[in-house]
């Protein structure tokens, strides 16, 4: 019953694909069928949203023996695959033309691009390690962003992704983004070539410190929204509008990844810190809501219990403090709401 839900769902979506180029529409009416991009977003795609749903889409025709998912997903890879890429970076937007046209050179490991990002290293692992374009994909972007977008801070040498736009450097790194910490980490975990593991497990444990330090630095112990580093400041945040917790789960997740590879304690420490803040800060009578300052000792909160809670949150934190034989890694891999996907052999 539930494969024949899912498969109906999928098929009520596929009208957003009827575009020139394959690339989809952002929104769809699943009454009407009728489909349309944000207003905001002048006519363009998003990244993140037409790049997320390989993993989805491919394992639905695995299950159903109906390509016509797999071949949705597939046209946007193969599109972007033949794509120039400025620098061999992603921008956040694309037009629906064929060919397709970038749009404004915005470049992020945020919001809007990370989850393409982890579904190229992801649907690598899902095929069992069969489908090396996305592999060699994810490497190719992996390399570009390093080399562009990486920045260690000058007083206490945290590591982590800036923002651009063009050429224009933003020092900021968003709570979304402290998901690549999990990721590479996850990359290390699958990668035969000891020294590009090494390097990849080097990087996400840095990452996983620079994000535990916006919660440490934060007067609740929980991270904002996003965080800067400039001469002042180093994973904190001054904007008022960037100091709230929705309740996100990246860094959490990443403390996961970093438990499951290493098995440092410290890593179920800041978990069980975290869960402690929760109860402290972000529990009502029914339920759990955001809080609007993590800089202010007593935190209004939101009055908003997001779905991630469940979906995200609470299971790395399960995860965290249970064995390693519920959801092996090499058996599971996590879709980007961590829902478990099994691993094709």
């Amino acid at each position: 019953m539930f494969l024949t839900k899912a498969e109906d769902v999928a098929t009520l979506l596929l009208p957003a694909f009827e575009t020139p180029s394959g690339i989809p529409y952002s929104l769809i009416d699943l009454q009407t069928g009728r489909v349309k991009t944000y207003s905001w977003a002048s006519g363009k795609a998003i990244l993140s949203e037409y790049g997320s749903i390989q993993l989805e889409f491919d394992y639905l025709s695995n299950l159903t023996g109906n390509p016509i998912f797999a071949q949705k997903s597939n046209k946007i890879r193969d599109v972007l695959t033949a794509m120039e890429k400025p620098e061999g970076l992603y921008p956040i937007y694309i037009s629906m033309d064929n060919p397709p046209r970038w749009g404004q050179h915005l470049f992020s490991m945020g919001a809007m691009a990370d989850s393409w990002y982890e579904y190229l290293l992801k649907q690598w692992i899902a095929t069992g390690k069969t489908d090396q374009r996305t592999k060699r994909e994810y490497e190719e972007a992996i390399f570009a962003m390093e080399k562009r977008m990486l920045y260690k801070s000058e007083q206490s040498n945290l590591w982590y992704f800036a923002k651009l736009n063009g050429n224009r450097v933003e020092h900021s790194f968003e709570h979304l983004a402290c998901f690549c910490g999990g990721m590479v980490v996850l990359h290390a975990m699958n990668e035969e070539n000891a020294t590009i593991a090494q390097h990849y497990m080097d990087l996400g444990k840095n990452i996983g410190h620079t994000c535990h330090e916006s919660y440490a630095r934060s007067t609740t112990g929980i991270g904002p929204e996003s965080f800067q580093f400039t001469s002042s400041i180093e994973a904190k945040t001054e904007r008022r509008q960037d100091s709230y917790y929705i309740l996100r789960p990246e860094v959490v997740e990443t403390w996961f990844y970093l438990w499951r590879a290493t098995k440092d304690e410290k890593y179920r420490q800041w978990a069980w810190d975290h869960v402690q803040n929760l109860e402290k800060y972000a529990k009502g009578n029914a339920g759990y809501s955001g809080i609007r300052n993590v800089y202010d000792s007593n935190p209004e909160q939101d009055d908003v219990q997001q779905s991630f809670l469940f979906a995200e949150l609470f299971k790395y934190l399960y995860l965290i403090f249970s064995d390693d034989d519920v959801l092996p890694l090499d058996q599971w891999v996590f879709n980007t709401e961590a829902h478990p996907f099994r691993i094709r052999h």
